[in-house]
C-alpha cells in the first residue's frame, strides 16, 4: 500500500460499498478493500486500513509498474462495483462483488474480485494482508495447492486465484511473509483473472474456474436487477433513488431485518477531532424512517421485516418494564459497550477510534414519535400490527405518558447533560396523536381520552416553552435562543401549519442561523455545548430536511434548486456520508442511512408538489 502517512488516506467519498446482506465493504479507487467486517456489519474488522492504514489491514489489486487513472461505477441496477484502470498501455477493469447470502445468519461470505483486460495489456499485482479483530489478533498462514488459509483464533479467511490466472502466476513471484500474500500477473486484451476471498470456509482452498465466476457474477447482477426493478418510483430522479434504495439494502441485515446506521465506525464528523462513533447498529429512529422510504418506493417486504424486528424490540421493552433503548445490535441484543482501540492512529490521525457506542444508554424520547409514525403508516398501508404487538404498544404509550416531561439526551446524541429538547416533545405528541390514530381507525384497545390529554398537554407546552419569542423561532430546548435543524420536521409531522406565522419566522430564522449556500448545519456546537471539543460539517439528512420545508412553505424553487445543489455532493456513485466538510468533501461514517432515507423522501416529495403546480 503507498505510503503511510495521515496524507495517504483516501477521500471518504472516494470508495464503493459492495455486500451480501449480511456484511459489506469498501473499495476505493485504488482497487484497496480498506474496510470489511465479519461474519456481520458489527463484527470486528479484517480490513481495517479506513481507520489505520499501516495496521488496520487491507486487500490491494491493482495495476504494477505503470501510471494510471482510475475511476469508479456500478454496473447499472445493482452494487457490483467496477473501478476502471487506464494506462498507455491498455484498460482494465475490476469487478467487486459479493453473492447474496439470504435470509439465514451465516459465518461463510464471499469475496470476488474479477479482473479483465479491455484492451492492450497490463501487469496486475494484489497484497492481501488481513488484520483480524481489529488487528488484535495474531494468525498462521496455511498454504495450499490452491490456495492459502489466514488462520485466526476466531475466523479465517481462505485466499485462491482463478484457475486460469494460476498459470500467469509463477510461484518464485508469489510473496508469503508475516505481511500476507501477494503476487502480480499480466493480462492481454480479452483475458480474465481474479481472485476469491471467503469466510468460515468449511473446505481446503478451491480455485474457481472463469465460468464460475462469471456465473456468480450473472447471478448476482439478476438477482440486483429483480430487487430495484420492484421499485414504483418513476419520478424526476429515479437514478439516484434507485441507487440510494440499493444502497439502503446493502444496509439491512437479511436474517432481521434491521438497518445499520452505516457501515463504517470511526470515520469523524472533524478531521483530526473527536466525534468519531460506531454506527454498526440499528436506531430506531433511522430504521423507523426506513418504513416510509421503503413503502413510498414500494418495498413492502422489506418494511415488514422492520416491522417485526421493531415489533421485537417494543415487547421485550414492555415485558421488563423499561423503555425503548435508542438503538440495539443488528440481532437485536441491547448490550454495546464502548471501547477504544488505542492501538488505531484513526482516519487520517483522527483519534479516538471507538467501537461500540455509549449513547445506546441514553434517553431520547422522540425514539417513540419516529416509531409510531411507521407504525402508522403501515397500518395505513395494510400492514396491521398483531393483537401482542398492538398491546404492547399500548403500554408503551402509557409510559410515554408519564415519562414524556421530563430533561432528556435529544437526537444529537450530546454529552453534556440532558435538556428539555423541543424535538423530543413534539416527538412525543407524534407518537401519541399517531397511537390515536391507530387505535380509532382499527378500534383498538388504549386509553385514548389519556393519550389525547397528555397530546395535548405536550402541544401546549411547546407552542409555549419552545418558541423563543426574542427570537422568534422554535428553539433546540426550553430557555434558550438555540437554533436546531430537527425542527425542521415540525410542518411535515403536521405538528404545525407550514403557513402558522410562528413556524414562517422559525424558517427565516434557519435560512440565515443554520443555511450556509443550501448546506444546513445540525445547530451551533459554540452556542450549544455538546460535551465534545471541535466542530463539525453541514448534516446531510438536515439539508434534504431542509429542503422539505422550503416545498411545504410554497418555496418550490428555492426548494428543487438546493436539492439538485445537494445532489452535486455525493461521489461519483450518488454515495453520500453523514456530513460535509466546509472544503466540499465527505465526512463522517460511510455511506449513511440517514442521508439516503432523507433522499428518498424528500425527491417524493418534490415530485408530488412539481406535478401539483403541473
Amino acid at each position: 500500500m503507498a505510503g503511510d502517512s495521515v496524507d495517504s488516506y483516501p477521500a471518504v467519498e472516494d470508495h464503493g460499498l459492495i455486500g451480501d446482506l449480511q456484511t459489506a465493504a469498501l473499495i476505493s479507487t485504488d482497487g484497496t478493500v480498506d474496510w470489511f467486517c465479519a461474519p456481520r456489519f458489527d463484527s470486528p474488522s479484517v480490513f481495517g486500513a479506513l481507520l489505520d492504514r499501516r495496521n488496520g489491514g487491507h486487500f490491494q489489486l491493482s495495476p504494477d509498474g505503470v501510471d494510471y487513472t482510475s475511476k469508479q461505477l456500478y454496473l447499472p441496477g445493482t452494487p457490483i462495483l467496477i473501478t476502471r484502470f487506464h494506462s498507455a498501455d491498455g484498460v482494465g477493469e475490476l469487478l467487486d462483488f459479493m453473492p447474496v447470502t439470504g435470509a439465514e445468519a451465516t459465518d461463510r461470505h464471499r469475496l470476488i474480485r474479477l479482473v479483465r483486460m479491455v484492451r492492450g495489456s497490463m501487469q496486475f499485482r494484489f497484497h492481501c494482508h488481513p488484520r483480524f479483530n481489529y488487528g488484535r489478533d495474531p494468525y498462521e498462514l496455511e498454504v495450499h495447492p490452491e490456495g492459502d488459509v489466514f488462520r485466526s483464533p476466531t475466523m479465517s479467511l481462505t485466499l485462491a486465484a482463478f484457475k486460469n490466472s494460476l498459470r500467469e502466476f509463477d510461484a518464485r513471484d508469489i510473496k508469503r511473509d508475516t505481511d500476507g500474500v501477494s503476487a502480480s500477473f499480466t493480462l492481454h486484451a480479452g483475458d480474465i483473472g481474479g481472485v476469491v476471498l471467503e469466510t468460515a470456509c468449511p473446505h481446503e482452498p478451491r480455485a474457481l474456474s472463469t465460468d464460475e465466476a462469471c456465473d456468480l457474477l450473472a447471478e448476482t447482477r439478476d438477482y440486483w436487477r429483480r430487487w430495484v426493478g420492484g421499485s414504483r418510483y418513476k419520478g424526476r430522479w429515479r437514478e439516484v433513488v434507485e441507487r440510494s434504495a440499493m444502497t439502503l439494502k446493502l444496509m439491512t441485515y437479511a436474517p432481521a431485518g434491521a438497518l445499520v446506521a452505516a457501515p463504517t465506525a470511526g470515520l469523524p464528523e472533524q478531521i483530526g477531532g473527536q466525534r468519531n462513533w460506531d454506527y454498526r447498529y440499528t436506531w430506531i429512529r433511522d430504521a423507523s424512517f426506513s418504513v416510509h422510504a421503503l413503502l413510498r418506493l414500494g418495498f413492502t417486504d422489506e418494511a415488514q421485516k422492520y416491522l417485526l424486528w421493531l415489533d421485537a424490540r417494543i415487547r421485550e421493552a414492555r415485558d421488563g418494564n423499561l423503555p425503548l433503548q435508542i438503538m440495539y445490535r443488528i440481532d437485536g441484543s441491547p448490550d454495546l459497550p464502548e471501547e477504544v482501540l488505542g492501538h488505531l492512529e484513526g482516519y487520517r490521525g483522527s483519534a479516538p477510534v471507538r467501537i461500540g457506542n455509549g449513547a445506546a444508554g441514553q434517553l431520547q424520547l422522540d425514539i417513540y414519535g419516529e416509531a409510531l409514525v411507521s407504525l402508522e403508516l403501515a397500518d395505513r398501508n395494510g400492514l396491521i400490527a398483531p393483537y401482542e404487538g398492538w398491546r404492547k404498544t399500548a403500554g408503551l404509550m402509557d409510559w410515554l405518558c408519564e415519562h414524556w416531561d421530563q430533561p432528556e439526551d435529544g437526537i444529537w446524541e450530546t454529552r453534556s447533560g440532558r435538556q428539555d429538547f423541543t424535538y423530543g416533545r413534539v416527538l412525543s405528541w407524534v407518537a401519541l396523536d399517531r397511537a390515536i390514530r391507530i387505535a380509532r381507525r382499527r378500534g383498538r384497545p388504549g386509553d385514548i381520552a389519556r393519550w389525547s390529554a397528555e397530546r395535548d398537554a405536550i402541544y401546549q407546552q411547546v407552542m409555549t416553552r419552545g418558541f423563543n419569542q426574542e427570537r422568534r423561532a422554535f428553539v433546540q430546548h426550553y430557555g434558550s435562543d438555540i437554533l436546531d435543524a430537527s425542527l425542521l420536521a415540525m410542518p411535515g409531522l403536521n405538528f404545525i401549519s407550514p403557513t402558522d406565522p410562528m413556524w414562517e419566522s422559525t424558517l427565516r430564522a434557519m435560512d440565515t442561523g443554520l443555511v450556509s449556500d443550501s448546506l444546513v448545519y445540525r445547530y451551533d456546537p459554540k452556542a450549544s455545548p455538546d460535551g465534545l471539543a471541535g466542530t463539525e460539517g453541514t448534516f446531510n439528512m438536515c439539508t434534504f430536511w431542509y429542503v422539505q420545508a422550503l416545498a411545504l412553505a410554497g418555496r418550490i424553487d428555492d426548494a428543487r434548486l438546493t436539492f439538485e445543489k445537494m445532489l452535486t455532493y455525493s461521489n461519483p456513485l450518488g454515495l453520500f456520508s453523514e456530513e460535509i466538510a466546509p472544503t466540499g468533501e465527505q465526512i463522517g461514517n460511510f455511506p449513511q442511512a440517514f442521508s439516503h432515507l432523507s433522499l428518498i423522501s424528500t425527491a417524493a416529495h418534490l415530485d408530488d408538489l412539481l406535478d401539483q403546480q403541473g
